[in-house]
């Protein structure tokens, strides 16, 4: 006998695969194709080797209480999340050859320069993750 079907939980960054969007808690889109480096390797090359990162795109790291930009070419907008998804931190244009961290963090979304403003992300938001291939 089959068991009905659960719904995904979507609130928690730690469930999040592949690619995903990501949904603030109004309801606006915060990163439509976000890339997850949950692994070695992608979590260890980041961004290292793009020459930009377009608008709407985003890599979420998981987990990664801290980042640097050493060999980067452009300046991205690092948010630190908590496991629940929490906006914990928010550091804006971070330049190349820059770290950053944040304690307690679990996660971490790199986003292109400018993109947390003007997508209104700030301390004490949440973000949900969200399968872009569900209905």
């Amino acid at each position: 006998m089959l068991s009905p079907a659960v719904p995904v939980q979507r609130s928690e960054i730690r469930i999040a695969r592949g690619v995903v969007a990501l949904i603030h808690e109004n309801g606006s889109t915060v990163c439509e194709r976000c890339v997850v480096a949950n692994k070695m390797l992608p979590r260890m090359r980041g961004l290292l080797g793009r020459s930009s990162l377009p608008a709407g795109e985003g890599l979420l790291i998981r987990p990664a209480p801290s980042v640097h930009t050493f060999f980067m070419r452009f300046p991205i907008d690092v948010v630190f999340l908590s496991r629940a998804g929490e906006v914990l931190k928010v550091s804006a244009d971070v330049g190349p050859w820059r770290a950053r961290s944040c304690r307690g963090a679990y996660a971490v979304l790199e986003l292109a320069a400018g993109e947390a403003e003007r997508r209104g992300v700030a301390v004490g938001d949440h973000i949900e993750t969200e399968d872009p291939s569900l209905p």
